[in-house]
């Protein structure tokens, strides 16, 4: 059996409108087939709720709101329908009140009781008014609010009375110089922007300088072990002892120049008596004239010779000139 193309268009449009309603009421966080148990209650106001919002008992979603009704024609409450999702049981005294959140989003909160018996599908639980987190700072506000209108009504009153006591004088005096301070301001202004760049160009180079010396981390660790070795080395050098060696030799140098220099001495005497002085220079003299004669006439101490002639030249009396040739 062939089917046509209608029935099969026919077929598909009553499947997406069913799979539409399906996913439209999962969105709205109902039920597919409403087999969940409902509680009803009676709000004189439920403010912010929507349906869809959350049921919670001690911060735990159990449910969400299924649907709201006026409770009568004259809407002097709220009938809201809660569905349970989760199996808990619910006391028969529990109390639900909505809680609303600065988000602006409200939940329906059960506060649990002490009965033995627990709420079936169907039946009303005992709800209160809950001024909630917004109630709550509304009325501590309020003494606050009446403290700043004081507050208010004071510094209106002191600014009356000031503007009562300035002449025009001093008001265009007061101009001027809000004048001149506004120009200040500007020239101040001008003056940091100009100093923006260098001051972001000098804030550059310390970020630099501080990485180059962050690299170089290792080295100037290096450095101070370098360093601590030199003072450990240093150390055990045993330069006190060096010290003491060095005072004993400038000590024993001081008594040698001491006693050097003591006329009572050989080398005190040689250096302070000129008389003795002479007479070694004349020593000096006479040995240098006899080596001069010596090489000068060499035969008169040594002859060797048979025949030779005697040499009768006299002896010398002065030294001989140095660049002389021998006969």
């Amino acid at each position: 059996m062939k089917i046509s193309n209608e029935v099969k268009v026919g077929i598909l449009a009553v499947v997406a409108i069913v799979a539409l309603i399906v996913g439209f009421r999962f969105l709205k966080a109902k039920d597919i087939f409403n087999r969940t148990p409902k509680l009803h209650a009676i709000f004189k106001s439920v403010g912010g709720l929507e349906k869809a919002n959350f049921v919670k008992i001690n911060g735990l979603t159990v449910g969400s709101v299924y649907a709201m009704e006026p409770a009568d024609e004259n809407v002097t409450a709220v009938k809201v329908t809660l569905s349970i999702t989760e199996k808990v049981n619910i006391p028969s005294n529990s109390v639900a009140y909505i809680e609303g959140s600065l988000l602006g989003s409200s939940n329906v909160i059960i506060e649990l009781g002490d009965a033995t018996t627990n709420l079936k599908d169907g039946d009303v639980i005992q709800t209160k008014e809950e001024a909630g987190l917004l109630g709550n700072l509304t009325s501590e506000a309020k003494p606050l609010i009446s403290k700043v209108r004081n507050v208010a009504d004071t510094a209106t009153l002191l600014l009356s009375n000031f503007n009562n006591i300035l002449n025009p004088a001093t008001q265009h005096e007061l101009q001027a110089t809000i004048a001149n301070l506004s120009r200040s301001t500007a020239a101040l202004n001008a003056l940091l922007n100009s100093l923006n760049q260098p001051l972001s160009s000098t804030m550059e180079n310390m970020n630099a300088i501080t990485s180059n010396i962050k690299n170089q981390n290792k080295a100037i660790e290096g450095i101070l072990n370098n360093a601590n070795t030199f003072t450990n080395d240093l150390k055990q050098l045993q330069l006190q002892r060096t010290i003491d060696s060095l005072n004993a030799t400038i000590s024993d140098l001081r008594t040698t120049i001491t006693g050097i220099s003591d006329p009572n001495g050989s080398l005190g005497a040689l250096m302070h008596d000129r008389k003795m002085y002479n007479k070694l220079n004349d020593v000096l003299l006479s040995l240098e004239i006899l080596l001069d004669d010596i090489r000068v006439h060499p035969k008169r101490y040594v002859n060797i010779s048979v025949f030779g002639k005697k040499n009768k030249s006299g002896e010398l009396t002065a030294p001989a000139i140095k660049d002389s040739v021998p006969r």
